[in-house]
């Protein structure tokens, strides 16, 4: 029975590991090794209780929690904000005629809070619901929907009203 579970944990690891380091790319801003750890500390996290885990509704969305808030608690208990390059590497999957808007985007998300960069991610990378976002957060339905409403407002000042210019023809 323990060989079969660790089958299962390996085979949802293997399927939910592209997903959860582009959420943690877009989480950290672009910062690809940082991202790389906050997966790495949420597939051992998931490993350890993997037995409660694997019984949930939505293992996947567990995990998108759990790496949410591991990413936060780092933020929290981060001393330094240094880091080494101010250059992003490219994101895979990505589509090579749109690199300056990512590139300008992860900039513009990297200068926003932690708090407000994870409900951007959660309601509109991965497509949750205001409820959704609250329960992963742990903040009331009201308080995602202000955070919402500045976090975006943030963004269009850092992007400015126009961003026809990085758009493809």
């Amino acid at each position: 029975m323990r060989q079969a579970r660790a089958d299962e944990y390996a085979e949802f690891a293997a399927a939910r590991a592209g997903h959860l380091y582009r959420s943690a790319c877009l989480l950290t801003a672009g910062d690809t090794h940082l991202a790389e750890d906050l997966v790495q500390e949420t597939f051992g996290r998931l490993y350890a209780r993997w037995g409660r885990v694997s019984r949930v509704d939505n293992p996947a969305g567990y995990a998108q929690t759990v790496l949410t808030r591991t990413f936060l608690a780092h933020q929290r208990r981060r001393s330094s904000r240094e880091r080494a390059t101010d250059v992003f590497p490219d994101l895979p999957g990505a589509v090579d005629g749109d690199a300056p808007l990512r590139l300008t985007l992860l900039a513009a998300l990297a200068r926003l809070p932690a708090k407000d960069r994870a409900v951007i991610v959660l309601r509109y990378w991965e497509d949750r619901s205001i409820e959704q976002t609250a329960d992963v957060l742990n903040v009331s339905s009201a308080a995602v929907r202000t955070r919402c409403v500045r976090a975006l407002g943030r963004l269009r000042e850092l992007l400015g009203e126009d961003l026809a210019e990085y758009s493809r023809p």
